[in-house]
């Protein structure tokens, strides 16, 4: 059946939320918290990032479906319970209610002894991929957004620098504004390779974007 509308904006609108609309109930349908987890899984798919036998550090985890779709990426079978191939370390701010396998952390990742509860749980192992849906309470006021998100992201890349393997790859959620360029110019400065991706699951509408640096740089570790 053939819909006519006066504007392709329109069909656009209707477009997308239906689209997105098929991300809720798919996340519904595979028992998945949030349909996040299929941003982390197309940014996975396209550049081969978790594997099994992985350690993995999931920065702002609540409510799970980060955690959720790499504890599956790292089980022998893809199952979300049972043998686990790997490690998870989630973090947030916020409660999460248990996920098989992940070992949680709940704090505020700014603080240096949340950190250290985090650096412990890692128990020294190199870490292969860090991802991190961080974001802070946004003002509406640009630079204080804009400082807020630099200053999360800043602690991740510090964090990515001390503890990931010198292949590792880190992957967090930014926003486009007054933060995107001087974050854009930190990834390139620590990473061999930088690349932005705006997942499908993403809403068209939203500003959040994601950027990949897979690979730290020797100068990174100085």
């Amino acid at each position: 059946m053939k819909v006519k509308t006066k504007s392709k904006k329109v069909n656009k609108a209707w477009l997308n939320e239906h689209v997105n609309d098929t991300y809720v109930k798919l996340a519904a349908k595979e028992g998945y918290r949030a349909r996040a987890a299929y941003k982390l899984q197309e940014i996975d798919e396209s550049l081969d990032l978790i594997r099994p036998g992985h350690v993995v550090v999931d920065l702002g985890s609540a409510p799970g479906a980060w955690s959720q779709y790499v504890r599956r990426r790292l089980s022998p079978d893809g199952a979300a319970a049972g043998a686990l191939n790997g490690a998870i370390v989630a973090l947030d701010l916020l409660p999460m209610e248990p996920i098989e396998g992940v070992h949680f952390i709940q704090g505020d990742f700014r603080e240096a002894d949340v950190l250290a509860r985090l650096e412990e749980a890692v128990q020294g192992r190199p870490v292969d991929v860090v991802v991190s849906d961080m974001a802070p309470n946004l003002s509406g006021i640009g630079a204080t957004d804009a400082a807020r998100i630099e200053l999360l992201i800043e602690l991740a890349v510090d964090f990515a620098v001390r503890h990931l393997r010198p292949d590792g790859a880190l992957v967090v959620k930014l926003f486009h504004g007054g933060a995107y360029e001087p974050m854009v110019a930190l990834f390139r400065d620590t990473f061999r390779v930088v690349k932005p991706f705006k997942p499908k699951a993403s809403r068209d509408k939203s500003s959040e974007t994601f950027l990949v640096g897979i690979g730290l740089k020797p100068s990174a570790h100085g």
